[in-house]
């Protein structure tokens, strides 16, 4: 089956509230504590790339009360969220949200011990801009920390996944997700991006949906 694309940015506020109210909760916390068995020592700046509403930066904060987080995300909607989460849970001192979009951040080149991102790949037209500015980004050395959805083989495969994980969630979340599916990169093309990039990464699937990707710069 072929990719089809999806929007790039959650811009949407009816979808951005219904991803937010979600329960990622399982999935995030795999993500996490994965990132802190393999790497905890070597995280102190980390830039999390599509934070979403913040649910990562702030268990990451949590688990880790020596690491400082700059979360990105190209919604505005998102944003907000993210900010008001971070307030909530009294994380603002080292957990910062801004909003940008790759390519072309404006953050310091190099000034990364880590970089995190979950879910983002798949909405990217050009999957390229991710990890160049991962090279870019990330000081030599630097932790890449990444996970996505893998596209299933068929459409009724995705969907098949879809009524599994999230059969009970909202209309809106459902569909977004199938589409999330659909615009999501196999393994092997996401071990092409990486040979074209000059990234020595390790790609591997860790669920029935999702793959992760991870390495040192």
């Amino acid at each position: 089956m072929d990719r089809i694309l999806e929007p790039e940015v959650m811009d949407d506020e009816r979808q951005a509230i219904a991803y937010a109210q979600a329960d990622f909760s399982s999935s995030n916390q795999l993500f996490v504590d994965g990132l802190v068995d393999a790497y905890g020592s070597k995280l102190g700046t980390v830039l999390d790339l599509g934070c979403g509403p913040g649910d990562i930066p702030i268990r990451l904060a949590r688990a880790k009360s020596s690491v400082y987080v700059v979360a990105v995300d190209a919604s505005e909607v998102m944003v907000y969220l993210a900010h008001d989460a971070a307030e909530t849970a009294d994380l603002l001192r080292r957990v910062r949200v801004v909003r940008g979009r790759i390519p072309g951040l404006r953050l310091r080149c190099g000034g990364f011990d880590a970089i995190l991102s979950k879910d983002l790949l798949h909405h990217l037209p050009d999957p390229m801009v991710l990890w160049e500015e991962i090279k870019r980004l990330g000081r030599p050395g630097a932790v890449v920390y990444v996970m996505d959805l893998f596209r299933p083989e068929t459409q009724d495969a995705a969907r098949q996944i879809v009524e599994s994980v999230s059969g009970g969630e909202s209309e809106i979340l459902k569909r977004d997700f199938y589409n999330s599916l659909l615009a999501a990169f196999t393994p092997d093309e996401v071990r092409d991006q990486l040979r074209r990039t000059g990234l020595d990464f390790e790609v591997e699937v860790v669920s029935e949906r999702h793959m992760r990707i991870n390495g040192l710069l």
